[in-house]
């Protein structure tokens, strides 16, 4: 059995292969690419934040077309020895996932196109139907059906949706996550894999229908984008593609289903996520199904603030995730949940446990797949660069791009002498966005004098190391003491004696705990 690919060929072809099913947010990714390319390798030109590499996907190997040029030579020598000699399985797998690199690189710019406008009519009711030809087409160039290369587990439909699938993943995770740094790359690369698990292949093949049974839950501090991340995999779900009316099964703009559960009273909530009937309660004038009714099995719930919903509601919610049955508020008639669930929080869930304000077999139902954002300190961390980028970023969407680098020029300037590299960010990104805002209309920023007190300045000061032993003792000791407000509570829950609490008791942090 001779072999496909010439000996100096192997090693790329192999690296190529495995590149399809790897995260492409990865190093390995990167080490893949290296490998590929040798010499020819840009470190500048591998996935980063920004649209140009949004559209490529992997600006180093499309610019040389490595994967395309490698394809069509091991088809032509396919070809030729069918008649005499055999394929050994390796071979066909690797010449597979080149043909599937190529055509999806050659699909890119009609399924972005595609994408950008349903984000701008706000629907995606497109007419895929000349795509899908051209894209089938392809498909029977390098798999023709009469010549019996066509796949197991492999159908140009399937595929079709499955590589719009990974379009729309790429667009929207650069969409919710900016940035360069180490902790920004750990995010996207863990938002893939929320999506499509660590191995694409085995996704491709049988998880594609399943990962709607897989809860996720996001935790992290306020204004780190928890909800941004959320809508990233809501809108980067499979969809199935309908070929005989040219379009997707599901609109996926209208896929993701938020709600923020601390801003409604318990009868709404449920309502809401259950729906109910006709006079279930005063006001309930006639039928009305709820988000769980409303959501497909290409759709997602995401329940933010999770922890501010009652004993009560989490056994409901608790049901509806090992049963994927509810009923609405005011019949007994039990219907099934198709979608996916997320939730969201930014407590602290082992000490709402310990407290008894959050069910244990609620929260072992949706940790599933978690997921942590990370504080804007920890962003910036090691990554001095990455303020300049963000600002940039946030300028753009408020200025404009021609206003950008004034505005962020401005910005930095005044963070540097007014704030200073140390700054905590309390308020995180959410606080960053606000900070362009204030000097594009007042050329300065003020930080609330309230802002970074209490537990999130302690979180800031030990990521960045700048914390004494003695100092994180005693402003532990105080902000226990506040919320249990006795001596003998924190004593307990420290392990400590009343003596040692009195001893590093902060009385100047407690009165500014109090105050706020």
């Amino acid at each position: 059995m001779n072999q496909l690919f010439f000996p100096d060929e192997r090693p790329k072809v192999e690296n190529l292969s495995r590149l399809l099913a790897c995260n492409p947010f990865t190093s390995e990714r990167r080490n893949l690419e290296k490998g590929i390319l040798g010499d020819a390798y840009e470190a500048t030109a591998t996935p980063q934040t920004g649209n140009f590499h949004r559209r490529l996907f992997s600006p180093n190997l499309v610019r040389l077309g490595v994967a395309a040029k490698l394809a069509e030579k091991a088809r032509s020598s396919i070809l030729e020895r069918r008649a005499t000699e055999k394929l050994s399985a390796r071979d066909f797998s690797i010449y597979r996932d080149l043909a599937f690199l190529t055509i999806f690189d050659e699909v890119r710019e009609p399924f972005i196109a595609k994408i950008e406008e349903a984000h701008a009519k706000e629907a995606d009711q497109g007419d895929y139907g000349p795509v899908f030809h051209s894209f089938a087409e392809r498909f029977e160039w390098f798999f023709p059906e009469k010549e019996k290369l066509v796949p197991s587990d492999y159908s140009a439909t399937h595929l079709f949706a499955v590589f719009f699938q990974v379009r729309r993943a790429f667009f929207h995770v650069f969409d919710a996550i900016v940035g360069t740094s180490p902790a920004l790359e750990t995010l996207r690369a863990r938002v893939w894999e929320s999506i499509f698990t660590h191995d694409m292949l085995r996704y491709q093949r049988s998880l594609y229908g399943r990962m709607g049974d897989v809860t996720t839950l996001i935790s992290g501090p306020s204004g780190t984008g928890k909800e941004l991340v959320a809508r990233a995999i809501g809108l980067s779900r499979f969809i199935p593609f309908d070929e005989k009316k040219g379009r997707f099964t599901a609109d996926f703009l209208s896929a993701f289903h938020p709600i923020n559960l601390s801003a409604l009273s318990e009868t709404l909530l449920e309502s809401e996520l259950f729906g109910h009937a006709k006079g279930a309660f005063t006001g309930a004038l006639q039928d009305r199904k709820g988000y769980f009714e409303t959501c497909g099995p290409c759709g997602s719930v995401f329940l933010d603030e999770i922890t501010e919903t009652k004993p009560e509601a989490q056994v409901k919610l608790l049901r509806v995730l090992q049963t994927r049955r509810f009923q609405r508020l005011g019949d007994v008639k039990p219907t099934r949940f198709e979608g996916k669930v997320m939730a969201a929080t930014n407590r602290d869930l082992a000490e709402e446990m310990q407290a008894g304000r959050f069910r244990e077999d609620f929260y072992y139902r949706l940790c599933a797949n978690r997921i942590r954002t990370p504080s804007l300190t920890e962003i910036l961390q090691n990554s001095p660069n990455e303020l300049e980028h963000l600002v940039n970023f946030v300028a753009s969407r408020v200025a404009g791009p021609d206003e950008a680098p004034t505005l962020t020029d401005e910005t930095c300037s005044w963070i540097k002498r007014e704030l200073g590299p140390e700054y905590p960010w309390p308020g995180n990104f959410r606080e960053l966005q606000q900070c362009v805002r204030n000097v594009l209309i007042h050329r300065e920023y003020h930080p609330d004098e309230t802002t970074g007190s209490g537990g999130q300045e302690l979180a800031n000061d030990l990521a960045t190391g700048k914390i004494s032993l003695e100092e994180l003792q005693s402003r532990y000791v105080t902000l226990v003491y506040f919320k249990t407000g006795k001596y003998e509570e924190t004593a307990r829950r420290l392990g400590i004696d009343r003596r040692t609490v009195k001893k590093y008791l902060d009385a100047d942090l407690l009165e500014t705990l109090n105050e706020n």
